[in-house]
């Protein structure tokens, strides 16, 4: 036998996860501790690979071991597969190795036919049993032509309303066996007339569509788009489980259910879970009929619910972990049909974690490594209520670009956000796309909605860095920015309309949804005492603002990483400073106006030096082009051109300069201090003045500001910025009298620099690596623009995730290892660290830490993300 593509149940264990998918992996582990499991098989993930290699076709090889498992099956259970004395029936569900929602749903009661039917119903002359034939017997066909053959639930939901009204019964389980029967003949025809060809009788067809169904679904838009969200390659292909069907809709003395062994939602301990009579499982989750709880099933089936208690216990001292189970009890005896590690809020995952620990199943390093570090991230933010989440319909979705949940007013300008929360209102500012004059009517407003953009767009980054909730990019609003309203879902908003907007979903919601504030519990200080424990990677944060430092600070972060100085610039008070700087003729002029701002930048570091108490920050030097800062309103031109002593028309055309074709790419970063180096100059007074005042008033910290000049491609630009800085600030140090230690490192954010990082460690002190602008350049992608067709390259699978959210290790990774390699052969000491947005995302974080990073930088809301990723990575 060339392959091994199917597993009876007998065969595997929890070990072969990656073959037989979760499900299949902890059947067969059920199987092999002696619980009631219905004795089946699984197809395995290889097959599904293999079903794309062939072009989407199931080959004979398969298919041939498939029938033999059927066989194996058919033996063990003593019915037969269409058989009308004893008839098989099996249930095909799909189990990727990663639990995946989205994916294909289960079909029940497979191998029925008109033949089948007619058989069972001979064989058994009660009549509560005629109504158990045709109620699975018209399930499975709706089920089979939704799932299957993709005909629209709907079409058949309408057909069983039709036929309760024309009974007029309200509930399902108050139809007839005649009804059932009227009903199954119409799904037939129903089917029939959807797809022009008769429901298949022949059971060995029915299966092999459905198996075919289940790889199918692999490869559907929900289950892409989850898997993207999720870091789950497209090539692990799912497994397919095929096993007996047991009937909990047979009579009143069967039943199925769902069950938690501990809370989900809260972590406590005990059991949690819902149980319907007479049904089968799908009723439970689809919520048709309202379940009773499940210590209510002891009432009524007291056997199955003493043995259950007791699978419980048995699967939680196993697994070692919260279960979430599906049962069913047929004639009063218990069948498991599935276990898994159940999913659960992070502040339930915080709680079990240390419960675990404290009841001896798991190691403080088994507790850090079970939590995902993803899902702190809900617990810094304010949340919808969940009850009214569950009620209310989105009207739009975007991009999940910064996590919490907003509710307030729209406004349609920062300056109109400003006034507004002034009064006291909430807002939320909704914008084609935010730049950065936008800044202050985005730090007042609940949350920020913009049509285009990514997840690194101005929006996504600056809403992130402030713990602000933000979706991005949802294209579907039709924007009308003049006149203040847009269009969505057919709907016309207005300024003044609420709305409700959730940053970790991307959905969109009319009207006001409640949200209740953010709570770190005791549980979250001591996981991340035990990450703190054993990481190797030092955290720190980006932070511009001595409440972001001090926020960082609270949530653990080690220093500062990245400052960017040029969000100081756009202060109403400064920013007429520095435009004066921009439209100066002469370097007198420009000198003139930066001494204007000198001494309120050096009020900024003195403050965030203050709030980091003598741990390390680096100050990044002005980066963005300067058309950044010159004004567009007429009004601020006018005021501009009076302060200046120049008409309008000059100011306009300096304005018209600046513009550039590719200002990423442009005269930014270090660039400009080699055309201005008294910018440099200034930021460097204003750094070392702060620094030697704040080491002056506590002589115990140790202030020691890096100085990091950004942009670098070549050494010989480095060291002529560098020569400026040191004399500026040597200059300074030796006036005070002060004995100040600072270093000059440098951004590696275009690729010229991590090709001849050696050369550009001989002038730099430190590394820092900005990922943002490395993904960018490596690729050659607008990081403003990628949005818009990067949805193409997903679809081709030519990429499964958006490189700016998740590092290219590759590619850009590869860079970095070369930056490390030869900066450390020159400067063996040289510290290396990363400020883009990936020093958030876990498996960036891993990355960073195999590669021997020293430290990994972040917005202040996603430090702690940071801490148990860095102490996962070093615990693998």
């Amino acid at each position: 036998m060339a392959n091994k593509w199917v597993y009876m149940f007998s065969e595997g264990d929890m070990t072969m996860r990656n073959l037989l998918g979760g499900k299949g992996a902890n059947l067969a582990e059920m199987t092999s501790i002696g619980l009631p499991v219905p004795q089946g098989f699984t197809i395995t993930t290889e097959a599904c690979t293999q079903y794309y290699e062939d072009g989407r076709k199931i080959n004979d090889e398969i298919m041939a071991q498939a029938m033999e498992g059927v066989k194996k099956m058919e033996e063990i259970n003593g019915k037969k597969f269409g058989d009308l004395k004893n008839p098989l029936l099996v249930s095909v569900r799909s189990g990727a190795r990663a639990s995946m929602p989205g994916m294909m749903d289960t079909i029940l009661n497979l191998g029925l036919n008109d033949e089948v039917v007619d058989a069972m119903i001979a064989g058994n002359p009660d009549p509560k049993f005629k109504r158990f034939v045709y109620d699975s017997y018209r399930r499975f066909i709706q089920m089979f032509s939704d799932v299957v053959m993709e005909v629209g639930k709907k079409y058949f939901e309408k057909l069983i309303d039709d036929m309760k009204e024309k009974k007029g019964v309200k509930f399902d389980i108050d139809l007839t066996a005649d009804d059932l029967k009227e009903l199954a003949g119409q799904f037939k025809a129903e089917y029939k007339n959807q797809l022009g060809e008769d429901f298949p009788s022949d059971p060995v067809t029915q299966l092999k569509l459905a198996i075919e169904a289940v790889f199918r679904s692999w490869d559907n838009p929900r289950a892409n788009v989850y898997r993207r969200d999720n870091d789950i390659p497209y090539s692990w292909g799912t497994a397919v489980n095929v096993m007996p069907m047991v009937f909990g809709n047979l009579n009143n003395e069967s039943g199925t259910g769902v069950a938690f062994t501990r809370d989900p939602a809260t972590g406590e301990k005990k059991l949690m879970g819902e149980f319907l009579i007479n049904a089968q499982g799908e009723d439970v989750v689809a919520g048709v009929r309202t379940p009773m709880p499940i210590a209510q099933m002891e009432q009524e089936f007291p056997e199955a619910y003493a043995e259950f208690i007791k699978v419980c216990e048995t699967l939680e001292n196993h697994y070692h972990d919260m279960q979430d189970m599906e049962f069913t009890v047929e004639n009063k005896k218990l069948y498991m049909l599935q276990c898994r590690n159940g999913k659960r809020t992070a502040q339930a995952a915080l709680k079990i974690a240390c419960d675990l620990v404290d009841e001896g199943h798991k190691t403080e390093q088994e507790a850090v490594l079970m939590i995902d570090p993803r899902n702190l991230d809900t617990l810094l933010h304010p949340q919808f209520d969940a009850k009214a989440l569950k009620a209310a319909t989105p009207v739009g979705k975007g991009l999940g670009a910064s996590p919490g949940a907003a509710c307030g007013k729209i406004v349609f300008t920062a300056d109109d956000a400003e006034a507004w929360a002034s009064r006291g209102e909430k807002v939320v500012l909704v914008r084609l796309e935010t730049s950065p004059e936008d800044i202050t009517g985005m730090k007042v407003s609940q949350g920020i909605l913009t049509v285009r953009g990514g997840m690194t767009s101005h929006a996504a980054v600056v809403a992130r860095g402030m713990g602000t909730c933000c979706v991005s990019g949802c294209g579907d609003i039709k924007m009308d920015e003049e006149n203040k309203k847009f269009e969505l879902a057919g709907k016309t908003y207005h300024e003044g309309d609420f709305i409700s907007i959730d940053g970790t979903t991307g959905n969109i919601y009319d009207g006001v949804i409640p949200t209740v504030d953010a709570s770190i519990a005791g549980e979250f200080g001591r996981v991340m005492a035990w990450a703190d424990k054993y990481r190797k990677l030092k955290v720190r944060t980006n932070a511009d603002t001595p409440a972001d430092a001090k926020k960082a600070r609270e949530l653990g972060a080690e220093g500062i990483g990245l400052c960017r100085t040029e969000h100081m610039f756009f202060e109403a008070d400064r920013i007429a400073a520095f435009r004066e700087m921009i439209c100066s003729d002469t370097v007198e002029e420009r000198e003139a106006a930066l001494a204007k701002i000198e001494p309120m930048q050096q009020g900024d570091f003195e403050a965030l030096y203050e709030a980091l108490e003598g741990h390390p920050v680096t100050i990044r030097f002005l980066d963005p082009p300067l058309h950044e800062f010159v004004p567009t309103e007429e009004a601020d031109i006018e005021a501009l051109a009076k302060a200046q002593g120049k008409s309008v028309e000059t100011i306009k055309n300096i304005i018209a300069s600046l513009h550039e074709f590719n200002p990423m790419m442009g005269h930014r970063g270090c660039r400009l201090a080699v055309t201005y180096p008294e910018i440099a100059k200034m930021q460097t007074a204003a750094v070392i003045k702060a620094a030697i005042n704040v080491q002056k008033k506590h002589p115990d910290w140790n202030v020691a500001p890096e100085i990091m000049i950004p942009l670098v491609g070549e050494v010989k630009e480095l060291k002529y910025v560098k020569d400026v800085v040191v004399k500026t600030a040597d200059e300074l140090i030796a006036a005070a009298g002060a004995d100040l230690k600072y270093s000059v490192g440098t951004m590696i954010e275009i690729p010229r620099a991590a090709l001849t990082a050696d050369d550009i460690a001989k002038e730099a002190e430190f590394f820092c690596f900005g990922t943002n602008d490395l993904t960018q350049m490596t690729y050659g992608f607008s990081r403003d623009d990628a949005g818009k067709f990067l949805g193409a390259y997903y679809d081709a699978k030519i990429f499964e995730n958006d490189p700016f959210a998740k590092l290219d290790q590759v590619g850009v990774g590869k860079l970095m290892k070369m930056a490390i390699e030869l900066g450390k052969k020159t400067r063996p000491e040289i510290h290396c660290g990363i400020c883009g947005e990936h020093g958030g995302d876990p498996t960036s974080v891993e990355f960073c830490h195999e590669i021997g990073l020293d430290y990994v930088s972040c917005s202040p809301f996603r430090v702690p993300i940071a801490r148990l990723a860095a102490a996962q990575a070093a615990l693998r």
